[in-house]
């Protein structure tokens, strides 16, 4: 039988995506394990996730560098001896850093778990922090930082985000060669030993996972007590954003970076699921209003998207795009020309069908993997969403009408609640 190629094939609604149950399992010393037992290939990744990020900082980058430093050397071995105790047994390792939290990352096969944790241990129990290494890890960040800096894209979305929160607030602030240059050992060594050595962790195991692996983990880092306190300081963020525009200009830059905003909310505010939907169809896929008006027809730009941000604490809106410079207040005005359609004119139902339709499908694509629905899990037993968040994610979507998107575009889009960044210049 031959296939008739002019006939498109039949497609289903996705109505509901079933997340997979981890189970948990509490060390001697009272850590708690997630598994996410799944996967058809011998592989396993360990996660151990601190409450340590910028919140909880004493200097401004001392969370960074308390991470960043733990490979580097630990008692009876060095950086380079690390290493290679960890390519002997083809294990990839990553550390993680936010504002809200930092990470060590394991990825290996199954058989050799047994063998990796005990590395694991040293670098959280034994770091030895070694000057010559620290003052390198120093001079790559501020290289690095004097790279990002001459890019328009890097300067609008750090003024961005200081400009909503507040420079000194840790989802406002970032790195300066100044800081890091004056930053010591001391302020690095005092967050590790505190948040990272003496922190209690999360531990989260996906891909195939035995019971014996499970007893590895307890043997290894079951066996050290930790002390639960925080010391975590409270921030407030900034509202005096509101209707301001920025300009960081740029003379010698040919195209301007433009991101546009405000402070939202996370995944806990009961306008979560519908603002998505609202989000997703202003400029949350390719398909979106702002590609089709600013990409598409008006050939502005190669690109320009919306995102709704989520943080642990707070959540925030961005529009961002890149742009000649000559073309910088027309796109802004026609970012608000959509806004505008959206807070008075309801969403066709074809339209809202397509994106959510769109959205039900990434969603369920994003779960191939033990790794993935281990990211999906991970983010319910960080902030502390009830255990169904996921599994309700299709119902919620699909519920949302046309109404509800004109009225969360009325209460979150207004352009008077936004700032305006613009790194380069008009």
């Amino acid at each position: 039988m031959s296939l008739d190629r002019t006939i498109a094939p039949d497609f289903k609604i996705i109505q509901t995506v079933n997340l997979p149950e981890p189970q948990t399992y509490t060390l001697d010393n009272g850590i708690a394990l997630h598994v996410i037992n799944i996967g058809e290939q011998p592989v396993v990744r360990l996660e151990c996730i601190f409450e340590a990020g910028n919140w909880y900082e004493s200097e401004t980058a001392a969370s960074y560098f308390a991470v960043k430093m733990l490979t580097e050397g630990v008692e009876g071995m060095t950086s380079q001896e690390i290493s290679e105790a960890f390519d002997r047994l083809g294990a990839f390792t990553d550390l993680t850093h936010t504002s809200d939290r930092v990470g060590i990352v394991v990825y290996c096969l199954s058989r050799f778990l047994p063998e990796v944790l005990p590395l694991v241990q040293k670098l959280i129990r034994s770091a030895t922090f070694p000057e010559k290494e620290f003052q390198e890890l120093k001079n790559i960040t501020v290289q690095n930082l004097k790279v990002n800096r001459e890019k328009t894209a890097y300067l609008a979305t750090t003024e961005f985000r200081a400009r909503l929160f507040g420079a000194g607030h840790p989802y406002g602030q970032s790195q300066s060669a100044e800081e890091i240059d004056a930053l010591g050992m001391d302020a690095v060594r005092a967050h590790y030993e505190q948040f990272i050595r003496d922190g209690k962790f999360t531990a989260v195991l996906a891909g195939q996972v035995t019971e014996a692996d499970v007893e590895h983990v307890n043997a290894t880092l079951g066996q050290n007590f930790f002390d639960a306190a925080s010391g975590k300081v409270s921030f407030t963020a900034s509202e005096a954003y509101q209707g301001d525009e920025e300009i960081v200009e740029r003379p010698e830059s040919v195209q301007s970076s433009i991101r546009m905003g405000r402070v939202l909310f996370n995944r806990h505010h009961p306008d979560y699921f519908k603002m998505l939907v609202t989000n997703e169809i202003l400029g949350g896929y390719f398909g979106s209003r702002l590609m089709k008006n600013i990409r598409e027809e008006k050939g502005l730009t190669y690109g320009i998207s919306s995102h709704l941000v989520t943080l642990r604490n707070e959540g925030y809106l961005m529009i961002g795009t890149d742009v000649k410079k000559e073309f910088t207040q027309q796109t802004i005005d026609e970012i608000k020309k959509e806004i505008h359609r959206l807070q008075t004119e309801p969403v066709g139902a074809e339209e809202l069908q397509t994106v959510k339709s769109f959205m039900a499908g990434e969603f369920a694509g994003s779960l191939n993997t033990a790794f993935e629905v281990a990211d999906r899990r991970k983010v319910l037993l960080l902030d502390s969403l009830p255990a169904n968040f996921f599994n309700q994610y299709i119902d919620r979507i699909h519920a949302t009408t046309a109404e509800d998107v004109m009225a969360m575009a009325n209460s979150y889009l207004r352009p008077e609640d936004m700032v305006t960044v613009i790194a380069g210049g008009k």
